[in-house]
This record gives structure tokens, C-alpha cells and sequence, in this order.
């Protein structure tokens, strides 16, 4: 949910889009659940604070639907007297990071377009942070992200491109050879997939205990 990224959306305003979100999407079998509750990851901004919860428990109330709320962290969030279900970071130039047993994250690379590379991408060093991801004590294990090309993060399997107007493409000569090497990182080095869970979104990610693998 990416309104709370850009804007301090009402708790009306978040509740109409829950709703919508319940009603359309969540009782699809590949919508991420824990224990049935359908499971909401916020993206935030500098402006977040205790209010930024208060907001969201009221918006989940007034839908009368239990969502799981994973809000992302600011400072102080731990000091909040009401809190969400959990929290997590969303930080992709680190090449990794872990947030009490909340969550933790690993990011293959990362950069915007027409700036400096802020992380490089390197195969070696995203294979040493998912193994000792995988060894953390926290409950939500993020990969950032599933397939943000434009930002040199996805793990998605694919081979780079020179796009040309007509709608054709080639190979790219110096292209990344992404191919599938990253996903076969997270392969290797996480628990497989329970049957029945999903994939489709930004950023992948998995639960402790039940690992899944990717959400919005």
C-alpha cells in the first residue's frame, strides 16, 4: 500500500481502499494470509509517527475485516503505544539489515535512473546476506525487491535488452546477465515454498514459519 508513501491518507480513506482490497482481491487463494488474516505491508515516509498507527487500526477497525498490518518502521516506532502487527524496512541501497524480530532484508542492488550507482549489484555478496538472513531470529524475511527493474533490485528471472521504437529488441551487449542466478540464490539458501502460496508484487519475501514469496 503505497498512499501512506506519499501522504498521510484519513483512517477513512484507508479503510475505503482495505475494504476494496478485501472485497477484490483477498479471497483469492494466492492473496498472502497468516493464520486467514489477509496481510497488508504500508510503505511510509518521513512525516510517519505514533499517529501513522493510530490511523491504521482505526482505518482496519472501521472495515471490520482483521488484516495483518506491517507498517514500515520510522524513528521511535518501538515506543508506540498502539503498534501493527509487525514491521518492516524498505532500504534497498544497503545490501542487507534486520529490525529487531520484526523483519530483516537483503537487497541485490540498487539505484536510480541518471544517478550514481548507490549499490552495486554482486551475486557473491547477495548470496553471503540471504544465508545469514535465513539465520535471523526475525518473523518476515524480505527480498528487495521481486521485479524493480528500474531501480536494479529485481531478482525476477531475465536477460537485458536494447529496446529499440520499432517494438523490436536484442540482447544487450554489455547487458547484466541476470538470468535466473538470483532467484536461484534465494532457492538455494531459503525453505521451499508451502503449496497453495503465492507470487506477484515488488518485493518478495517470506514468513517465519510459514515462508511465502512475494507481496505488494
Amino acid at each position: 500500500y503505497e498512499k501512506e508513501g506519499a501522504a498521510n491518507p484519513t483512517a477513512a480513506e484507508i479503510a475505503a481502499d482495505l475494504a476494496y482490497i478485501h472485497s477484490d482481491y483477498a479471497n483469492q487463494p494466492a492473496f498472502l494470509k497468516i493464520d486467514g488474516r489477509p496481510v497488508i505491508f504500508a510503505y511510509g515516509d518521513a512525516s510517519d509517527g505514533c499517529a501513522t498507527v493510530d490511523r491504521w487500526l482505526q482505518a482496519r477497525a472501521q472495515t471490520g475485516v482483521n488484516f495483518y498490518l506491517v507498517l514500515k518502521l520510522f524513528s521511535g516506532y518501538t515506543n508506540c503505544s498502539s503498534q501493527p502487527d509487525s514491521w518492516h524496512e524498505y532500504a534497498p541501497a544497503a545490501r542487507s539489515g534486520t529490525h529487531s524480530t520484526y523483519s530483516s532484508f537483503i537487497s541485490p542492488g540498487f539505484w536510480k535512473v541518471g544517478d550514481p550507482v548507490r549499490l552495486a549489484r554482486n551475486l557473491s555478496e547477495f548470496d553471503t546476506a540471504a544465508a545469514a538472513m535465513v539465520a535471523t531470529n526475525t518473523k518476515w524475511k524480505l527480498v528487495q525487491t521481486w521485479n524493480e527493474w528500474g531501480e536494479g533490485t529485481s531478482v525476477e528471472p531475465g536477460i537485458q535488452v536494447q529496446q529499440t521504437r520499432g517494438g523490436t529488441a536484442s540482447l544487450a551487449l554489455n547487458g547484466a546477465p541476470f538470468e535466473d542466478k538470483y532467484i536461484q540464490v534465494l532457492s538455494q539458501r531459503f525453505p521451499a515454498l508451502q503449496a497453495g502460496t503465492g507470487a506477484g508484487g515488488a518485493q518478495a519475501a517470506t514468513a517465519t514459519p510459514v515462508p511465502t514469496q512475494a507481496q505488494t
